[in-house]
């Protein structure tokens, strides 16, 4: 489990394909206290580390993952958001966020705010998943390439996200642009609402 707070990007160092599972190797500042068999996310996706090596860990993404996400487009000298399990015995900064990506979204607008920005997301819009909770609502929660941001003017099939320079700077909100694909998970507490809804 995650808190959407991203603690740095992570640079892709490279790409191997294993059959339909791809193993990506990066490196970051923290690659010393990481483990195998810990969780990471990157772009908001959980994966597992399975090899460390000097300053580069490796983790392996299967066919499902690379077809709900954007990890398949990864090249070497990429920016991943990263971040490691929550730490249970803290604050909660951002929102419950599980690592599983839902599906992808495509930036359509960029608006400057005076020293903010305001970036704008569409997705594929299916009734029923928006029945089971698949959805973004006004002030709610949205988790974008693993960053816990707040859903501002949400239609069916998009919304806008409001991002300080702080975070600008720090994630790889930097390297997206007008077309660019990112990963996107819903509210689980939307989701759970709406099951409860759906038997009730």
């Amino acid at each position: 489990m995650f808190s959407g707070i991203i603690e740095e990007f992570a640079t892709v160092t490279a790409i191997t394909h294993d059959r339909d599972n791809i193993d990506i190797s990066l490196t970051c500042s923290f690659v010393d206290q990481l483990k195998i068999d810990q969780s990471v996310a990157h772009n908001g996706v959980c994966l597992t580390v399975v090899k460390i090596e000097g300053n580069e860990y490796v983790v392996t993404a299967m066919k499902e993952t690379l077809e709900r996400s954007n990890l398949g487009e990864l090249k070497a000298g990429d920016h991943v958001n990263v971040e490691r399990s929550m730490m249970m015995n803290g604050r909660l900064d951002g929102h419950i966020v599980q690592g599983h990506v839902d599906q992808t979204a495509v930036c359509t607008d960029i608006e400057d705010a005076n020293g903010s920005k305001y970036f704008t997301f569409s997705y594929n819009f299916d009734k029923e998943m928006a029945r089971r909770g698949y959805f973004t609502v006004d002030k709610g929660s949205v988790t974008v390439n693993g960053v816990s941001l707040t859903v501002c003017n949400p239609t069916d099939n998009s919304f806008q996200v409001a991002i300080i320079p702080y975070t600008f700077e720090h994630t790889n909100f930097h390297n997206i642009e007008v077309g660019t694909k990112v990963n996107i998970e819903f509210d689980i507490l939307g989701k759970y609402i709406a099951r409860l809804k759906e038997i009730g």
